[in-house]
């Protein structure tokens, strides 16, 4: 046999030739493999970290009152880069940080500023030398975001009843006194009249009148134009004093009841947590749910502040008033209760009547009860920034 014939028999180098051929090819699916799946994670990193600047942005052209574009633009160039810090090198994360644009779109409406907003970044991908077979040694990267945010989209409505006690023991003195003053008309913890004395002190019952007003500031703050809040007030004893029916803002609130408030009489809860139940629950015409969302106003909370400085004269008062906070709150209403210098009966019922942490106030002082009503004005006010990806 001759020798081409044998070389053309011999098959003992086939796989080394079939691999020689087949090297290069199998490299290059392994870099494009490798390249592929850096591009995918490097694309969501970007994207992520652009996405949580334009929330950010947002959030702060919104909340802000002294934002301005110079300052968007800088917060998502700095947010961004911030947040490549772990996936890039320094270099990388400069070039990104130079490469982010951001638009912002103002809008004036009657309800106020709306800002719709876009931001894009953007680097260029090293990819592994594997891929300089195809002739590709980079790749870009880039991402893109937008979201809409302003004052007319950070507005939750709400609805609340304010109970506030205003039996004899709020003629009791606070503590905090009343300068100038020579003498005026004292009385003992149980609203019993004493002899004028001096130094004067602030009444309890006052005392509720400013945190109320507190409470209801905060509220106006919130909705200047009384768009969102509808409020009423339940002065009670050991019955319902005075009462008025919901009314947007707090205008009516402060006249017919809050300003008016004036101290006697025992301690019976129930009655006007019933009644503040009542109101906030029924369905129907005429209802909370459906002024509110007769108005425009689809996504509504509703509140109870419950207040008291005594504890209930009756034990079934206090398993009524119980049971009318628990179903209360099944109802998705939420209660605030400020025990105000109290007794422990009545810091008990008002801690088991809360909505859970947060919700339970214990003041010991008129200082601590005007924190009390403020914040939970401020609480129940805060706007929620609505942001839509």
């Amino acid at each position: 046999m001759s020798m081409l014939k044998r070389l053309s028999a011999d098959r003992s180098g086939n796989f080394g030739i079939i691999t020689a051929i087949l090297l290069p090819v199998l490299i290059g699916a392994g870099g494009l493999a490798v390249d592929v799946s850096n591009m995918m994670r490097s694309k969501r990193d970007l994207q992520e970290a652009t996405d949580a600047a334009t929330l950010a942005v947002a959030t702060y052209m919104a909340q802000d009152s002294s934002a301005t574009e110079d300052g968007a633009k800088k917060l998502a160039s700095n947010f961004i880069k911030g947040q490549m810090a772990n996936s890039v090198t320094s270099d990388v994360a400069n070039d990104i940080a130079k490469s982010i644009t951001a638009t912002i779109t103002t809008t004036t409406t009657s309800d106020g500023k709306r800002y719709d907003i876009q931001v894009a970044s953007g680097y260029t991908l090293t990819l592994t030398p594997f891929m300089s077979f195809f002739g590709k040694t980079s790749t870009p990267i880039a991402a893109s975001s937008s979201t809409t945010s302003g004052i007319s989209e950070t507005k939750s409505a709400l609805s609340m009843t304010l109970v506030l006690d205003e039996s004899g023991s709020m003629l009791a003195n606070t503590g905090e006194q009343i300068k100038p003053a020579t003498s005026c008309q004292q009385y003992d913890t149980g609203g019993s009249p004493i002899k004028a004395t001096y130094p004067c002190y602030v009444k309890k019952i006052d005392a509720l009148k400013t945190a109320a007003n507190l409470l209801l500031d905060q509220l106006d703050k919130a909705d200047p134009k009384s768009k969102f809040v509808r409020t009423n007030a339940i002065a009670w004893s050991g019955t319902i004093q005075d009462s008025s029916t919901f009314a947007w803002g707090t205008t009516k609130t402060r006249t017919d009841v809050i300003n008016t408030m004036s101290a006697g009489g025992n301690t019976e809860s129930y009655a006007p947590m019933k009644k503040a139940f009542d109101n906030l629950n029924t369905t129907g015409n005429g209802s909370e749910s459906k002024i509110q969302s007769d108005a425009g106003n689809t996504k509504l909370t509703k509140y109870i502040v419950f207040m008291t400085d005594g504890s209930n004269n009756k034990d079934s008062s206090n398993t009524n008033t119980l049971t009318t906070c628990t179903s209360a709150k099944a109802a998705g209403i939420k209660i605030y209760s400020i025990a105000f210098m109290a007794p422990t009966a009545g810091q008990t019922l008002l801690n088991k009547c809360s909505s859970g942490a947060g919700y339970y106030y214990a003041a010991e002082s008129m200082s601590d009860l005007l924190d009390a009503f403020k914040a939970i004005g401020e609480e129940a006010s805060a706007s929620k920034t609505l942001l839509t990806q």
